[in-house]
């Protein structure tokens, strides 16, 4: 007769944060973690059921394709083990279909729960690439599971190579984010299929000069390191919310933005040296005046990603 699963093994927590990937020049390579996140009670059970609070919760109690369910049962089944039915309890505060990565830590979610339950001896890189080739690109699961800000590359079909990055010093963020969404196909369909070699070079040397603006401190370089040739000019007419705070850059607490991931949300980076919340009031009365309508969070680069729950380390070894 089978052993009974140990306690520990009867239930998992989790916590993703939200994600802004491409960073302006960055595209399908970069990404930052953003303080606010998917949280996920999971637990055995003779049945799968679903309870959400929080943002959108009667899209995340949904039980019909349910992303984090459908990848938790496709990982083990490729596996090739029982699938385990679990109550999970969601609560959300990543805005759905918006550029924040709540696919990529739906993902995560519906991976690492297989990890768990199903008793899978991946490591990080291994679960990093399972979210990235269900995303098409690496950088938002990467930053999701690992935290702060993160470089990636998919090595081959099923591995991600990533390098995390802590940003030094103080980084205050605000993601501006419009009442509809949009879809990641139609957004890649605005793109072109071929470039000059002059808009690559470019992106290339702002991609670098983004990079030295984070591991040193320096969001004065901002300005500069966020231009972009390669998606957000093609990006702008379906993300109206981009030009418009664009053309802030270089006023006083505004050091640039960027669109979060393929849009329709903006990132915008803020000097920490000027109120947040005096900020938040310019940049809303600037959209009203441009009658664009946003909700407006204040946040931060989140230091820790999924891999760093409590359950998550004592269960599964922490950082691998």
């Amino acid at each position: 007769m089978p052993s009974r699963p140990a306690s520990s093994d009867r239930s998992l927590r989790l916590a993703l944060p939200a994600t802004s990937a491409n960073l302006g020049p960055a595209f399908d390579a970069a990404a930052l973690a953003l303080n606010f996140h998917l949280r996920v009670r999971a637990e055995r059970a003779p049945d799968f059921f679903i309870t959400a609070e929080g943002r959108d919760a009667h899209i995340c109690s949904r039980a019909e394709n349910h992303l984090i369910v459908t990848t938790y049962g496709e990982v083990l089944e490729s596996e090739n083990r029982k699938i385990a039915p679990l109550r999970l309890h969601l609560e959300n505060e990543i805005p759905i279909g918006r550029g924040c990565g709540s696919s990529a830590a739906a993902r995560l979610a519906g991976i690492a729960l297989a990890v768990h339950f199903g008793h899978l001896r991946w490591k990080d890189d291994r679960i990093v690439g399972e979210a990235s080739m269900r995303e098409h690109h690496p950088d938002n699961a990467s930053a999701c599971w690992m935290g702060a800000l993160t470089v990636a590359r998919m090595a081959n079909q099923v591995q991600a190579q990533v390098v995390e990055v802590k940003p030094k010093g103080k980084w205050p963020l605000l993601l501006a984010v419009p009442e509809n969404p949009l879809s990641t196909d139609q957004a890649r369909r605005a793109l072109p299929y071929q470039y000059s070699r002059a808009d690559a070079v470019t992106n290339i040397q702002n991609s670098m000069l983004l990079l030295s603006a984070f591991a040193n401190g320096r969001p004065d370089l901002l300005p500069a390191a966020l231009e972009d040739r390669i998606h957000q000019p093609y990006r702008a007419p379906l993300c109206p919310l981009l030009p418009a705070l664009k053309e802030l850059t270089g006023e006083s607490g505004i050091f640039g933005a960027a669109l979060s991931g393929a849009g329709p949300s903006v990132l915008v980076f803020l000097d920490p040296k000027v109120p947040a919340k005096r900020v938040k009031q310019r940049i809303a009365a600037h959209l009203a005046k441009r009658r664009l309508a946003a909700e407006l969070i204040l946040t931060d680069i989140a230091m820790h990603g999924g891999r760093d729950g409590v359950d998550w380390k004592k269960h599964h070894g922490g950082k691998r």
